[in-house]
């Protein structure tokens, strides 16, 4: 109970969540919105899927670049783990803005969505596979690191 005591979220002092935990269950979030967006035939809804996805990957990149992989970087010494994902997320981020805000108008839409999906299931494989049972093996406090992601990670859906 100490450790978890000492963790807290300083903010409504609630447990901090572990930083593998918290970017599991975004990976998860998104791949339902995927998931969803493979079954609606409504426009309307597909765009707004859409404008969610690329929202939640914005802000997921963003906390794990700013916070996330600077530490695990450090902790293991990484110079491959980390800089590959972090190409990844510059191919990513291409995607998001070719098809962010578009109107959803037919296949090559739909098939850029897939692109990116597909390419984002291999990322969270790599990361949830490779990255994250190393980065739990070193000597970070998971649960602090896991308050600083939640943290940013809220005052950026604030904005």
């Amino acid at each position: 109970m100490e450790t978890q005591t000492a963790t807290m979220n300083q903010k409504n002092q609630t447990p901090a969540q572990d930083a593998t935990e918290l970017l599991i269950a975004d990976h998860k979030a998104v791949s339902g919105l995927f998931a969803e967006f493979e079954k609606t035939q409504s426009n309307a809804e597909k765009k707004r899927l859409v404008s969610k996805i690329c929202k939640e990957l914005t802000v997921h990149a963003q906390i794990e670049e700013e916070i996330f992989y600077p530490a695990v970087k450090i902790a293991l010494k990484d110079k491959e783990l980390v800089p590959e994902a972090r190409v990844e997320h510059q191919v990513l981020k291409s995607l998001i803005e070719q098809v962010d805000g578009l109107e959803p108008d037919g296949e090559m839409f739909n098939a850029k969505i897939m692109v990116m999906y597909e390419y984002v299931k291999h990322h969270v494989k790599e990361e949830q596979e490779k990255m994250f049972p190393k980065a739990k093996a070193t000597s970070l406090n998971m649960h602090e690191l896991g308050g600083k992601l939640s943290d940013r990670k809220k005052a950026l859906l604030a904005e």
